[in-house]
Formats: C-alpha cells, structure tokens, sequence
C-alpha cells in the first residue's frame, strides 16, 4: 500500500511539473521515394481540438508560417517550396487585418528534393505556429535528417525514418518533433541550460502553487464580408451612374405591358439579373487566379504597392481628371442584343448593359471591395462580397417597380451625386496608404512611418472637409455655393476626425486607427508618458539589473505576431493605474519568442534526452519559458523576485484592467515580505 501511495505521489509531481506544457500538434516525418530522382519529405501532424497549425507564406505581418530550413544538404537540391497539403481553412484576422489559412484536426506539408549525387544527406527542421482562441505556441522546430544511397536507375531511399515518438532512459515518452517539446523531469541540477545561473533554474512547481489564469477571444463569421458588399452597393446607387437610370428602368418595365404583374415580374427579373452577372464576377475572379492567389494579396509588398496604385487611379478618376470607361462598342453591342430579342433573356441584357455603362462610377467601389474579400484565399469570399454588393444594387429596382408611386419621392439627380464621387475619391486614397504601409513594413523602407502616415491622413481628411464645406472645387463640381445640412455635418465629421489624428504626431495612442497606422514603434517623435515600453529584452541582463535596483521582475513572454499580446498592450497596459505600477515598480523584460535574430553561435541543448540546436534569440526564449516556466503559448506574464522564483500566478490573456492590477499588486506584497 505504501509502495502505491509512493507512485501516486510520485505521479502527481510529474504531472505538475508538466501541468502548463501545451502539447496541441504532434508531427510525424517520413521521406517517399516518388522516382529514380526526386522524393517527397512529408510532414503530418495530428492536431488538438480548439487548436489550428498555420500555414505557409502568412507574410512578415502575420503569425509564424510554416517554413522548410536546411541545415546540411549534399547530393540533394530543392525542387520548389514547402506545400501544405489537406483542408486549408481560411478565416479573416480582425487584429492582423489580413486572412489566415490553417490546418484544423490534421496539418499536412510537402517539401519535394531531387537527388543528384549516387549518395545523399539532409538534416533541418520545419519551423510551424499554432494558436488556440487564448494563446499561441512560440514557433517550434520538427527536426529531420535523412541519408542514403541513390541510383539513377532506382532511387533506393535507405533513408533513416526520423521516429518521432521515441523513450526516455526511464520508460516515459519524450515527444521530439512534435508541435511541443517536453520539459524534463530531471532534477534541477542536470537540467541543461544556456545559463549556468541560478536565475535559469526551473520554478514549475513554485509557480503551480500560485495558480493559473486563463481568457478567451471572440471571432468574426461571414457576414462581414456580405454586410461589406452590401455597404458598398448602396454607395454605388448614389452615383451619377447609376441614380438617375433607376426611375427610366422602372418606368419602362412598367409600361412595356398592360399587365401591371408582368411589369413587377419584368422588374424583379431585372434586379436576379444584377445580382447573377455580380456573384459570376465574384466567382470568375477566384477562378482566374486561384484561391491561394488571392491570399497572398493580403501580405505581398508587391501586390500592395499595386493595389495602392490601383486606388490612386480609381480616387484620380472620382476627382475628375480622367473617366474609366468600358469600350463603347460593348455597351453598344449588347444594347442592340438587347432590343432584338425579348423575354428573360431581354432583360438579362438590360441588365448587363447597365453594369457596363455604369463602370465608370461602380469599378472602383467593386475593385476595393475585391480587393479586402479577396485576400481570405476562399474562393466563395468574393461571390459572397459581391451577392451583397449586387442585392444593395438591385434593391430600389424592385421595390420601385412594386411600389411606383415612391418614385415621386425620390430625390432628383444634381450635384449632390458628384459630392458623393468626389468623398469616395478621398476615401479611396486614405485607404490606399494603408497598403503602401503594408509594403513599407515589408521590405523595412522606412518612408511611411506611423507620424507621416498620420499626417499625410490628417491632411486627406481636412481637404475632404473643406471640399464638403465648398471651399475646394474640382472640374465637375456645379458653381452651386450653398451647402446642405447633410453635406455640413459630413464636413463637420471629416475635420474633426483629423483634429482627432494630430495628437497621433506626438505619439498618441489613437485607438479608433490603431487597425490602419503603423505600429507605435516606427514613430520617430514620441511624448506620450504614459506608454508601457520594456526597460529589457535580455532576460539575464535585466535580472541583473533588477537586483542591483532591488526591484521585483515583470518577464513578459510575447512575439511580433502575437495578437493577443497587442491586445493586451493596447487595452491593458495604457491605464493610467497599470502603466504606473509597471513603470514605477517593476522593472519589465519582454522576451520576443519569435526574434529570428541569429545568436552569435548555435547552442546545443537537451530536453528529454534528445539534443536540440537554439539558433535564434527566439529559440532561447521559447527555450527558456519551457525549461523554467513550464509553458509555452504567449502572452505570457510572470512575476519574479531578484532570484528568479515567483511571486504570484502566472497571467495569460485577460483583458480585465482590475485583474491585471490585482496580479500586479500581489506579487509587490510578496516581493516585500520577502525583503
């Protein structure tokens, strides 16, 4: 009996020790020999429930993309880039502004070799991410290495299967090349670390006592991308294009026929017309370049800096200086289709003739608007966009034609149409800096930093608002100086949205554009005190600090594509109450997981009893939270006294201000009585 309560006991410390080590993705490799010359390297991994493994080519401003990396190759080239094979989800990301594609349930990627040499080696690891509706894991090598002999007659691929489910020397298993690496359960003395330090020493159990915290994240559906669509549509009705043809459409429908319900039929035949020839422009995007394409428009620099200038042109057009026309012989073609022919297929071509005519003011609202549904890489997302673009177009053409004595109401077409244009034309040049940001970031040019974003909006914004108020003219303005109540408070919303931004210069949070700005780190000028920045990013030279200061320590365990952790900075940390404690008390440590700086040298270390190579500062982070804290997902926030042992729970993502303070306030009573 005693024996089993000495295992159970035994037990229940192991399991401690490990009780904040997420284990969500579990990969396996193995190498398939496809011909006398090339093989596939394969990649599969099972995955948790809740959790999703991203996949490749997220670009620099999203979450880590799975990569393929090479550390020793002979006799063996590349052929193309690592694939992701399976069921890819793609779901917009409200925090990174862009659409993500990941793998739920399983995750499968393909790198294809070619072998050129009678023998062949190549050792590296696949790098993924993954995230659950709280946290995200640091990103995380699968290991590989694979050797053998080769014939151009028959490729024999006597390759070393990398087993990836392997024993310790004690009989438990030790999971390397999975998602997530075990931390030992050696005593603290044999554990291996990148510093001798007692500060690197594991406080799992300590921290276990305290407790442990944890949050959840809303998520968006599809009907943004309708709701979206469906905005734009109504714009689109309120342009010289398309306004004044809708009570000439109406009428005619209404008085081809005696019949005043074949007239009703007529019109809402007109309006399915609409919005079939919209969805078969949705579709026939995706179908022309491709789900994946499209995807990628959302983090190339090269596509960006083309959208941008796509946007000036529409904006350019919407000023006046040049009309986009379609061909007149098409318009004309189909008109004439149109009249010698007669039935459903009659008012088809109607139908199609007013998307071409009305080109002109509908083109640049429906290339922006592809351009935002576009990028979720699914190929129903632009259909679904333009179904609500269509159903907003076709609307007032049905429920004229039902309802004809409306058409009394309706305002008559003027100059207040071409105000319309010429906002629209403001609007679509604000928005194209935003994706010249985007390739700025990319390629590090550094000429769109977050102040001269700012006032290159303020000064968008300010010029919209004096143009409402009519102190700007452009050619196809009317001389008309009176300005309309509406027209007034739309002015009077513009100008003060810019006055709202100027603060921004000075480094302001401006939380209403955190989503289009830059981030705060590129702004050159900053007087804002009340921001949160880390006093480190060396855990070890900022405990060094620390306890000459004889303060207690805030580690923050976060990355550059770590939403949540921007989360938490922007609702959390700019309290007053918060950034004072912080500032004031602690001295904080913020440890990028995902740094891809290279250390001076590669670090060879082991866990579980298989050597792993730390060849980042990122890897010696990611290190360090396992091997000490037991945890791997960010954010990540702990408290420790100048010893490195803690002082409080740890604390995951919650964006409850007066819990933040609490945990705060906790570990400074703990760190006293200490002392």
């Amino acid at each position: 009996m005693r024996k089993l309560y000495s295992l159970l006991l035994m037990l229940f410390f192991v399991i401690a020790a490990h009780a904040q080590i997420q284990e969500p993705v579990k990969f396996k490799t193995e190498l398939k020999t496809l011909s006398e010359t090339e093989a596939e390297i394969v990649f599969n991994a099972t995955v948790d429930k809740g959790w999703h493994v991203y996949s490749t080519d997220l670009g620099s401003d999203g979450p880590v993309s799975a990569t393929f990396n090479v550390d020793k190759k002979e006799g063996v080239e590349l052929i193309g880039k690592l694939t992701p094979r399976g069921n890819v989800v793609s779901k917009y990301d409200p925090m990174f502004e862009m659409t993500l594609r990941f793998f739920e349930d399983k995750a499968s990627f393909v790198q294809k070799i070619k072998f050129t040499a009678p023998t062949y080696k190549i050792e590296g690891y696949l790098e993924y991410g993954a995230c659950n509706d709280e946290n995200c894991l640091p990103p995380t090598q699968v290991p590989f290495d694979y050797s053998g002999k080769t014939s151009l007659k028959a490729a024999v691929a006597d390759a070393k299967t990398n087993d990836v489910e392997s024993q310790d020397t004690d009989g438990t298993e030790a999971t390397t090349g999975q998602g997530v690496t075990e931390v030992a359960t050696t005593p603290a003395s044999e554990q291996p670390v990148v510093s001798a330090d007692i500060l690197w020493e594991p406080v799992i159990e300590d921290l276990q006592s305290f407790g442990e915290e944890h949050a959840q994240q809303k998520d968006k559906s599809w009907l943004y991308i309708f709701i979206t669509g469906f905005l734009g549509g109504l714009i689109a009705l309120f342009t010289p294009c398309v306004w004044p043809i809708i009570p000439m459409t109406v009428s005619f429908f209404l008085k081809r026929t005696k019949d005043k319900k074949k007239g009703i039929r007529d019109a809402w035949t007109y309006g399915a017309s609409i919005v079939v020839i919209y969805v078969i422009l949705g579709l026939a995007i995706t179908a022309i370049f491709g789900a994946s394409a499209l995807n990628a428009l959302s983090t190339n620099a090269v596509f960006n800096i083309l959208f941008c200038l796509m946007l000036i042109v529409f904006a350019a057009s919407f000023f006046g200086a040049f009309e986009l026309t379609l061909p007149s012989k098409w318009s004309n073609a189909v008109d004439s289709k149109a009249e010698a022919t007669s039935g459903l297929l009659s008012i088809f071509l109607m139908a199609f003739t007013l998307s071409l005519v009305s080109f002109s003011c509908t083109g640049p609202i429906i290339g922006f608007l592809l351009v935002q549904v576009s990028t979720s890489g699914s190929v129903v997302a632009p259909a679904i966009g333009m179904l609500g673009f269509a159903i907003a177009l076709a609307l007032p053409f049905t429920l004229f034609a039902m309802f004809p004595s409306w058409l009394k109401s309706m305002p008559k077409s003027g100059g207040w149409m071409n105000v319309i244009k010429v906002t629209l034309g403001f609007l679509e040049l604000a928005f194209a800096l935003k994706f010249l940001s985007v390739a700025d970031l990319a390629y590090g040019w550094r000429i769109l930093d977050r102040e001269t974003f700012l006032a290159l909006w303020i000064v968008i914004f300010a010029l919209l608002g004096f143009y409402l108020l009519g102190k700007i003219k452009f050619p196809h303005d009317d001389d008309d100086n009176k300005v309309g109540v509406g027209r007034f408070f739309m002015a009077l919303a513009s100008l003060s949205f810019a006055l709202y931004m100027v603060p921004g210069l000075w480094g302001a949070p401006l939380k209403a554009v955190s989503a289009f700005s830059p981030p705060m780190n590129t702004q050159d000028f900053n007087l804002y005190t009340n921001e949160v920045h880390p006093k480190f990013k060396d855990y070890d030279l900022g405990m060094e600090y620390a306890r000459q200061h004889h303060k207690p320590v805030l580690v923050d365990f976060t990355g550059f594509g770590c939403v949540n952790c921007r989360k938490m900075e922007l609702a959390v940390w700019t309290d007053s109450k918060v950034s004072n404690i912080i500032n004031d008390d602690y001295v904080l440590i913020s440890l990028y997981v995902d740094d891809k700086t290279p250390l001076s040298a590669p670090v060879k270390v082991v866990e579980n009893g298989k050597e792993r190579t730390l060849r980042t500062i990122g890897d010696k982070w990611s290190y360090l939270q396992r091997v000490k804290f037991g945890a791997n997902a960010q954010p990540f926030y702990v408290l420790l006294d100048n010893e490195g042992k803690p002082l409080n729970k740890s604390y995951a993502f919650n964006e409850s201000v007066p819990d933040y303070i609490a945990f705060l306030k906790t570990g400074l009573e703990n760190y006293k009585k200490e002392k």
